[in-house]
């Protein structure tokens, strides 16, 4: 099973953190200009060691939460000359203590938000003077370098920047097809739409399997037209990509590569080449179309994918094979991926902390120490930091096969410090420095390791609405992209002529889409796409 991409769970979270928390260094690339590194930023010398200071976060938590005062939060008190006051909420009620606490008009020092709170709550507040103004901090310490600029642009009001976004990968989905089917039928890895469409169609009548059953067929597609099968951001239903008739760009909902792909699914659901109940099936039984053999083709990701699901096909069919298919080359001569917004949630320090810049570094240099990002070869006992991070060998964690192992229950007892960090997962120079890879075994490692290796090398492109914000989309926004669902999948199914495209634009934008277009292109400040590829 595939996880849906604009989610992540809090234990894979806390997982990959205990994984990628150390020391390192790297190039970074694509972040805000440097100050000349002659010149000492002047808070470095404004925070006196000797001075104990007191310092207060609200986060959010998920499962049975730490106590407040574990032994990690003592090694933290220790090690910074602090005293941390950490009030961790569980996830399901945290939107409205943090809601209750906003408007009380008192905040801790640092404060966790959701990516969903970004144009709400984030914005609002900064606006009202609450949050301080991070800007002469990023330089001083290597995981903020390290934040793409189209990321931390997000996060700028009246173009200063008041958060510290957590990291979250950039990269997306690619299509996955059983390659021991191409083989069987003698077809050649797909290139572009034309050819997935013919492979798609001989999965469908030409018994790939070699059962002697018509029991196959090509992409398993779910309700919600999910997955996208969008090979590069051309055709990215999420991208701002392309622009109407006065220039404007528009959602890529409603833009010609969208067009192209539903044009696609209706041809294959004619052949029935794809899901034939697609529109009522659920995301874990599109999973189980694939996984149990009967589809060919479906998506795949290097984090989020599922072990079990795969053992079961391969149980079933121990001679699957797999590869993924690069991005296609769009028509207008773009190759690449649309970039996700490179976070799942963000960090800000409060106006009244910031007024003792020794205080602000003490807490940056707390945020720091469960950020920054570690290799493979220095994740034992031997690298002092990480030890630190870990709770100490022998007592949070165990070297297994020279792996740390967390000890049992030593999470929900606070037995170290990496729980209780005010951001707990690392930063690191690329994407794909993370190996997923070593999180599968069999056929998925190999195809995980592959599709990191092809991602490593991508453009991605950062979609120009990422920074813009349209009050109509808040209000409307999930009504109105629900109805051009419901729309395509007619189209697909046949009930409606895809050759309505036009008219259900209009329809679209009679609704409140033309307000959304009008909203969101007074904020982009990007010119052309070409712009947006990094």
């Amino acid at each position: 099973m595939i996880r849906n991409k604009v989610l992540i769970s809090a234990t894979i979270a806390a997982l990959l953190a205990a994984g990628t928390i150390g020391c390192s260094s790297g190039t970074t690339q694509d972040t805000e200009p440097k100050k000349n590194s002659d010149t000492p930023a002047p808070t470095q010398a404004l925070d006196d060691k000797t001075k104990k200071h007191t310092i207060s976060i609200m986060k959010s938590g998920s499962g049975d939460l730490p106590p407040a005062d574990g032994r990690g939060v003592q090694m933290i008190n220790e090690k910074f000359n602090i005293d941390y006051k950490i009030n961790l909420i569980p996830q399901g009620t945290y939107d409205e203590k943090l809601t209750a606490l906003l408007a009380s008009g008192s905040v801790p020092d640092l404060l966790y938000f959701t990516a969903g709170d970004l144009s709400g709550k984030y914005s609002k507040f900064v606006k009202q003077g609450a949050f301080l103004a991070l800007d002469e901090y990023i330089d001083q310490y290597p995981s903020l370098k390290r934040i793409p600029k189209y990321v931390l642009d997000q996060f700028r009001v009246n173009g200063k920047l008041y958060a510290i976004p957590s990291y979250y990968p950039k990269f997306g989905f690619t299509t996955v097809i059983r390659k021991d089917w191409l083989d069987n039928l003698g077809l050649q890895v797909p290139t572009s739409y034309e050819e997935l469409k013919k492979v798609a169609i001989a999965f469908t009548k030409n018994d790939p399997d070699k059962n002697g059953k018509n029991d196959t067929y090509g992409l398993a597609l779910g309700k919600g037209i999910a997955p996208t099968f969008a090979q590069g951001a051309y055709w990215d239903p999420g991208a701002w990509y392309h622009k109407d008739a006065q220039g404007r760009f528009i959602p890529g909902m409603i833009g010609p590569g969208r067009k192209e792909m539903i044009q696609l699914f209706a041809d294959l659901y004619k052949e029935n080449a794809l899901t034939r109940d697609f529109a009522s099936i659920d995301w874990a039984n599109t999973n189980k179309e694939f996984y149990s053999g009967k589809a060919g083709i479906f998506i795949g990701t290097p984090r989020g994918m599922s072990q079990a699901y795969m053992d079961g096909l391969m149980q079933l069919s121990p001679e699957a094979k797999f590869v993924h298919l690069e991005q296609f080359k769009a028509p207008d001569g773009s190759q690449g991926m649309l970039s996700g917004r490179g976070f799942l949630s963000f960090l800000v320090v409060s106006a009244e902390a910031g007024k003792d810049k020794g205080k602000v570094k003490r807490m940056l240099d707390l945020v720091e120490a469960g950020r920054t990002f570690v290799t493979d070869d220095k994740r034992n006992d031997k690298n002092a930091e990480y030890d630190w991070l870990m709770g100490n060998v022998g007592q949070a964690y165990d070297m297994v096969d020279g792996k740390p192992v967390v000890k049992k229950d030593a999470a929900v007892q606070g037995k170290y410090p990496l729980v209780y960090m005010p951001d707990g997962i690392a930063w690191p120079n690329t994407d794909t420095e993370i190996k997923y890879g070593d999180s599968y075994k069999g056929p998925l490692k190999t195809l995980v390791e592959g599709i990191s290796k092809s991602y490593s090398s991508l453009k991605y492109y950062a979609s120009p609405n990422y920074t813009a914000f349209s009050e109509t989309e808040q209000t409307k926004g999930a009504d109105l992209n629900q109805y051009l669902i419901d729309e395509q999948t007619k189209m697909i199914a046949g009930q409606r002529p895809v050759s309505d495209w036009d008219k259900m634009v209009e329809e679209w934008k009679a609704k409140g889409g033309e307000q959304i277009i009008k909203e969101m292109n007074a904020g982009i400040k990007m010119k052309d796409a070409k712009e947006g590829w990094n």
